[in-house]
Parts: structure tokens; sequence; C-alpha cells
């Protein structure tokens, strides 16, 4: 297991050398965040960001994410030049020793949260996700933003993308990604850069949107597009976590033991009784999840991949971009190094 951290480049409020300071930890976790959707990523830009995290005594060898331009997953006729220049950004990033591309394939929005600051029973304030104040959410306003999204979408765009999404049902969203999975795989091959998407979170259609990177039966069809083991996953905790429909150890276990996933989201989440959720503290006992069993089936099955602490709360009185503090994810790296520890020595009866 190589422990990561996301950072989000020089206008991030976390100091590199802080992330350095969390106990093994040994890559960052970041993207070029200049660059428009569907464009290439310069030499230049990369190169900084390499120089940036070296310099700091840590590995720039994850990327998360490059974003697929909607063009590609509509499937019209310029998706053709679109892939022509996220081959060209593999290529580049493989050059610069970056061996994993997180990304996702959902349509318009990424991630999708109620509230960002909803204060839990322990005065901290976590990301949650309640249907009572979906059913209030306009995609269509413009107003609607999370960390991480690509902000550069306005009312205008939005509205023609939904009229652009309303002629795509399930299955011609897996044609179209069958179609980007056959292009960019050879050169990720080429590049030794693996590929990995993120689940759709949540794992269900939301705003009328197609999803199809939710479960486990579509896990294996996605696999099976283009059978390689640089076409993988990034296996999200909390995103495929949050649906009782998943069984997330058997999946873990599954794709772990058959070398498909490249990089691991690791946090806990509550599940409430209407199928909302709320993120909350690593610890098992915080949320829904068994931290400790997920990690024992990674290291029974020997995983070797990327992994980070994902969303943390705000803790301690620490300010910043909602989900990606300082103080909540070190801790959580703390309690995965832990346990990882753990389980090597138990296995060599020390």
């Amino acid at each position: 297991m190589k422990l990561s951290f996301r950072w989000y480049g020089e206008t991030d409020s976390i100091k590199l050398e802080y992330i350095r300071q969390i106990p093994n930890m040994q890559s960052i976790v970041s993207a070029v965040y200049d660059v428009p959707v569907g464009e290439v990523w310069s030499r230049e830009s990369i190169s900084r960001l390499k120089e940036m995290v070296e310099e700091k005594g840590l590995l720039f060898d994850v990327v998360e994410s490059v974003p697929v331009h909607e063009d590609i997953k509509l499937g019209l006729q310029t998706r053709d030049l679109y892939i022509k220049n996220y081959k060209e950004t593999i290529r580049r990033l493989g050059e610069f020793g970056v061996k994993c591309i997180c990304y996702n394939f959902m349509p318009i929005f990424d991630w999708t949260r109620t509230q960002l600051d909803r204060k839990l029973s322990d005065g901290s304030t976590a990301l949650v996700y309640y249907k009572d104040q979906l059913k209030k959410m306009d995609p269509l306003s413009g107003e609607l933003a999370l960390p991480g999204w690509d902000s550069s979408y306005k009312k205008e765009d939005l509205k023609l993308l939904f009229e652009q999404y309303a002629k795509i049902n399930e299955e011609q969203l897996w044609e179209n990604i069958e179609y980007f999975l056959k292009e960019i795989i050879p050169i990720a091959e080429e590049s030794d850069v693996k590929m990995a998407i993120h689940p759709d979170d949540p794992p269900w259609n939301i705003f009328g949107l197609p999803r199809i990177i939710t479960s486990a039966e579509n896990l294996d069809r996605f696999l099976k597009l283009v059978d390689s083991p640089y076409n993988g996953l990034t296996f999200c905790t909390g995103s495929l976590g949050c649906s009782r429909l998943n069984n997330i150890y058997a999946m873990i276990d599954k794709y772990s033991a058959r070398g498909r996933i490249h990089f691991m989201h690791v946090r806990n989440v509550k599940i409430l009784d209407d199928g909302g959720f709320e993120e909350s503290a690593h610890f098992s006992d915080s949320g829904s999840l068994d931290i400790v069993k997920i990690l024992s089936i990674l290291h029974a099955n020997h995983f070797e991949g990327y992994l980070r602490p994902d969303h943390g709360r705000m803790i301690w009185g620490e300010t910043g971009k909602p989900g990606y503090g300082l103080f909540d994810r070190a801790l959580g790296a703390s309690y995965i190094t832990g346990i990882w520890e753990t389980l090597g020595k138990m296995r060599r009866n020390i």
C-alpha cells in the first residue's frame, strides 16, 4: 500500500510541508488545474507540479484527475479531437513518472452532496447527502457547486448539457465509454500509466442524469470492455459504500485479488434510514463501514496500489475547502497506517 494525500496545487491552503509531516506519507495526488477541460496539459505545467512536490520530499506519481470532456461522454462527433488530446496528456504524464490516473465518467456533475457544513454531534462539520434537501436543489440555477467540480459551466451551458443528456440513456453511455476506453487504454499500456475510473458518487442516477459505474455488476461489465490490467478502478469506499445494495467487502476482495484496483479512496459514511448519508470520521464505529475489515481484505490480497484518506470532517476550528481540510484527513491517514502496520506484524507473528 502506498499512502497518498490529495493536494490542490499552489492555491491549496494546505502546505506540502505539512502533508510531508504525516507519518508514512509517500505521494501527492494532484492535477494541472489551469487548463480547460479537453485541452492537452503542457509539459511545463506538469514539470512545475512535479518539482514542487519533489522539493518537499514527496512523490508525484498519481493524478486526480484528467477530466473527460462532455463531448466524449455524449458521443458527439467532436469527441475524437478531445480523445486525441486525452491520449497526449496520458503520454506526457507518463514521461514525468506518473503511474496512475484517476478519472470519472459522470455526466456533468462530479460527486454530489446537499450540505457542506452539517454539524455533527461531536461539534465537527461534514459533507452530507439528505434526500429532503436534494428535492429543493435546482442544478439549472447555476448556483450549485461543490469542491472538486468543474466550475466553468454557466447557466446556459448547463441547460444545453441537460438537453443533450436527455437524449442519452444508460446503454448509449456504455457505448460511449467503450469507445473511449478502446482508444485510451493502448496508450496507457505504452506509457505504463494505469487508468483508474472513480465510481459514481452517489452510485445512482441523479437530477435525471444516467450513471453507470455504480455496482459490482456494472464494474464487471466495465472491466470486460477492455480486459487489460491498465483498465482498472479507483475504489472509493464512501461512494460505493453509501448504497446498501453494494457489498463493498466482497467487491474489494474480488477486484483487489484480480489486481484491478489501482487506487483506493478510503472514508467512512453513516447510512441513514431513508438512504441518505453523512460523512463521518474514518474510525469504523463513527459510520456504517468497517475500515479494519476493508484494510484486512486489501492486506490479505497483497494490495500494492495507491491509497488515500478521502473526504474529512472540518475539526478543531479549521477552515478551508470542505471535505479537504488537513487535520481530519491526517487523522484518517494515521488511523489507516496504524491498522496496516498491525496487519503486517500479525502476519509475521511479531
